[in-house]
């Protein structure tokens, strides 16, 4: 089985920048157990920038692009370091992989990434991944490792994913107030109210829900729990209940390049379809043309990925633009926008 392990900065550094070298231990540790018992697994690991910021003279998480860029850049390979230490004293290979969502984007590099981790997976290393902050275009960008990790339990094909915090779980308020109870069913947290995140990172218990929704839209089920406990990992894999499980939907029939488009590829503009185009994209499977859409929105080109939408603003589906925005305001009968084997219905 494959499993996808995510680790909160506050888990992986001190206050201070520095590694919680113990905690990546114990964590190694069951990792080695569980890879000696058939299972491949692949860490996602925040961290880089709560090491790295001290180092610059950051008393706090820097707040520009910049000054975050250079963070990540600097704690990288400190974060990289500590996880190899860790897993080559349990006999195990950590192999680096940072992630853009360019390299999710694209359709040929996405192939690429799913056959690197096939090829780790199949040679017994354990991929440890991150986000490109040093090269990112924007602040967010997958939005958070927490997002990430969904991504890429997606792409892997897992069929667990776990995000390990420093709290118990998802609690129905913030942990420590009055009535603050644990939820283990991840279907009971649409009413919780959420506290904030940590200073270290930029994830918080919301983040961590919609990655869990996002997982389960995959089939992959997800669990939120501690990941400060001398065993944590193997007991869930086991089945036992920690923190809050949300169950996986249906598995997907979607091939992978579907799912890509599905997950992870956002938007970058809408289109409105009339109740024609509604109708025949719905009962018949049918491309959407210039000629049934009523609006557009965005600024997009071919092969940006772009929101399809009702008359009356309900989503429809996401596609892969095969035109320009600007070319389908020309309604040109047969004008292609979107291609029936480039689209995905929700």
């Amino acid at each position: 089985m494959r499993i996808v392990v995510k680790l909160g900065s506050s888990l992986v550094a001190t206050s201070k920048g520095a590694v919680r070298r113990s905690l990546l231990a114990a964590r190694a540790t069951e990792v080695a157990a569980l890879v000696a018992g058939g299972h491949s697994l692949c860490i996602v690991s925040s961290g880089a920038i709560a090491l790295g910021a001290p180092r610059l003279g950051f008393e706090r998480r820097p707040s520009t692009m910049r000054q975050l860029q250079a963070a990540s850049a600097v704690g990288q390979a400190q974060l990289h370091q500590a996880w190899e230490r860790a897993f080559s004293r349990v006999g195990l290979q950590a192999a680096q992989i940072l992630l853009s969502p360019a390299d999710v984007a694209d359709r040929q590099t996405y192939v690429n990434v799913c056959n690197t981790f096939d090829a780790l997976f199949r040679l017994g290393a354990v991929p440890v991944v991150n986000e490109n902050d040093a090269t990112a275009t924007d602040e967010i960008t997958f939005g958070d490792n927490d997002a990430l990790a969904a991504q890429v339990a997606v792409l892997t094909h897992a069929r667990l994913l776990v995000l390990l915090t420093e709290v118990d779980g998802v609690y129905s308020r913030a942990p420590g107030t009055p009535g603050a109870e644990l939820l283990d069913d991840g279907s009971l947290t649409s009413a919780v109210r959420l506290g904030r995140g940590t200073g270290l990172g930029r994830g918080g218990m919301g983040s961590k829900i919609a990655a869990a929704e996002l997982a389960a839209g995959a089939g992959i089920p997800t669990v939120i729990a501690s990941g400060q406990a001398a065993t944590v990992l193997v007991p869930i894999v086991a089945g036992e209940r920690r923190g809050t499980r949300f169950e996986g939907g249906a598995a997907p029939s979607e091939r992978a390049f579907k799912l890509w488009i599905r997950y992870g590829k956002q938007p970058r503009g809408t289109v409105v379809l009339d109740s024609g185009a509604e109708r025949a994209l719905r009962a018949a499977g049918a491309s959407v043309l210039a000629v049934g859409v009523t609006a557009c929105e965005g600024g997009f080109g071919p092969g940006d990925a772009i929101e399809l939408v009702s008359v009356s603003g309900v989503p429809i589906g996401k596609g892969i633009a095969s035109i320009a925005a600007a070319e389908v305001g020309s309604r040109e009968r047969g004008l292609e926008v979107v291609n029936r084997d480039r689209l995905v219905l929700y």
